[in-house]
């Protein structure tokens, strides 16, 4: 079981805590902080914050962050997303001390030199270029764009090279020094470890973050779901990327449409599998997924796809679609997914990083410790009319998006 102690004053960082059977420790920082807070101009601040606090500090090279870490046989990373960044360690279970006192440093005394700069921001430029590359990658950033029209959450996370050439260091220190809060903050460690030490560290290291005022910003309304766009690229194959707009991950539903995401597109043994690859063999990879934000989510369905069975395809999943809008799901087809879930759920918490994820990520989004059996217990309570009732309220036509990435002889 995992508990939340403060390591500061009144409105100080929160800090997880789950002691469980391993050999290894992971620690993240976690912050509310992320594409959705940015504005058209900053679009891409965040991630490169994130790339810039692993370029030194006043104590630390940026050769000696790597080498603390990796050179224990470690792993140090972090990811930018549309709600949060999250940095984290994991390291055999005698360095938990040089683990959170790395993370404190980087997170709170990041210097962003110059010269670091200049070469990461051109860096992740070229990363930027890169994706614009990947077909499945500009099929999805252009359905999200679609979904959220006029919104931060339609902005692309890495940014655009037009948004982060203006960019220099001090802006990416007052973004910082703006949202990267106590308040803000929660600080997670699981795995092999001794509580009543973790948080003497962590108080030494992060009790001095402090709180302070959330910087004015308002985010624009969603306007009308766009229904439809299309790009031509040098590629052979199309790439279908499919969603509708939902609702946010506090919502009761959740659990049916993650069930729901179950039944059409996740795993070889889903409705679009079986349909499109196993018995018309007109697409090789094709999924579904449900992604939660705050308040708003989508349901999306991807698939590459021969152009000349693209339009046979598309028709496929929008009838597999209007099949659960319409036939209840049978009972053995709903266990089985069930099984299948809290299956999935189970292996992937067998990996201390996972949980870390999971504990640091539910307490941003709630404010509390939600443990991995309310997830299965959530699960397991979905009935077969609540699941077609939910396929009805997210498969709304309104909602819907179509994006395609096609190649430029079609």
């Amino acid at each position: 079981m995992a508990n939340v102690v403060r390591i500061g004053p009144a409105g100080g960082v929160r800090m997880v805590l789950a002691p469980c059977e391993a050999e290894s420790v992971a620690v993240g920082v976690f912050v509310s902080s992320g594409s959705r807070h940015e504005t058209p101009e900053t679009s891409g601040i965040s991630h490169l914050i994130e790339h810039m606090l692993f370029k030194g500090t006043p104590t630390r090279r940026p050769i000696d962050i790597t080498r603390e870490i990796e050179g224990r046989g470690g792993m140090l990373n972090a990811c930018t997303g549309e709600e949060a960044t999250c940095y984290f360690v994991h390291l055999p279970d005698d360095f938990l001390g040089e683990a959170i006192d790395l993370l404190a440093d980087i997170y709170l005394r990041a210097t962003m030199p110059e010269d670091e700069f200049v070469r990461e921001k051109a860096v992740v430029i070229d990363e930027i270029k890169m994706y614009a590359d990947e077909p499945d990658q500009v099929a999805a950033e252009n359905l999200q764009r679609n979904l959220f029209p006029g919104s931060q959450l339609g902005l692309p996370i890495a940014g655009t090279p037009e948004s982060l050439a203006p960019l220099k260091t001090q802006d990416l220190k007052r973004y910082v020094r703006s949202h990267y809060r106590a308040d803000n903050t929660i600080l997670a460690v699981v795995g092999s470890f001794d509580p009543d030490k973790a948080v003497a560290m962590a108080r030494r290291s992060f009790g001095r973050l402090r709180a302070s005022a959330a910087p004015a910003f308002r985010e624009k309304p969603f306007r009308r779901v766009v229904p439809e766009s299309a790009v031509k690229k040098d590629v052979q194959q199309a790439q279908l990327a499919l969603g509708y707009r939902t609702f946010g991950i506090s919502d009761p539903r959740k659990y049916a449409a993650t069930l729901l995401d179950g039944v059409l597109g996740r795993g070889m043994m889903s409705r679009l599998f079986q349909e499109l690859r196993e018995k018309k063999g007109i697409s090789y990879d094709i999924s579904s997924r449900m992604q939660f934000f705050s308040d708003s989510g989508m349901f999306t369905v991807t698939a590459g796809l021969d152009p000349a069975k693209a339009q046979i395809a598309l028709k496929t999943i929008y009838r597999e679609i209007d099949r659960l809008k319409t036939r209840r799901v049978t009972a053995a087809e709903l266990k089985r997914t069930k099984e299948f879930l809290v299956g999935n759920f189970r292996l992937s918490h067998e990996k201390v990083t996972s949980k870390l994820f999971f504990y640091g990520q539910t307490m941003l989004s709630f404010g509390r410790i939600v443990e991995p059996q309310e997830q299965v217990d959530g699960i397991q309570a979905v009935a077969a009319d609540e699941l077609q009732s939910v396929a009805r309220e997210i498969f709304d036509e309104s909602r819907r998006s179509v994006s395609w990435v096609t190649p430029q002889h079609t």
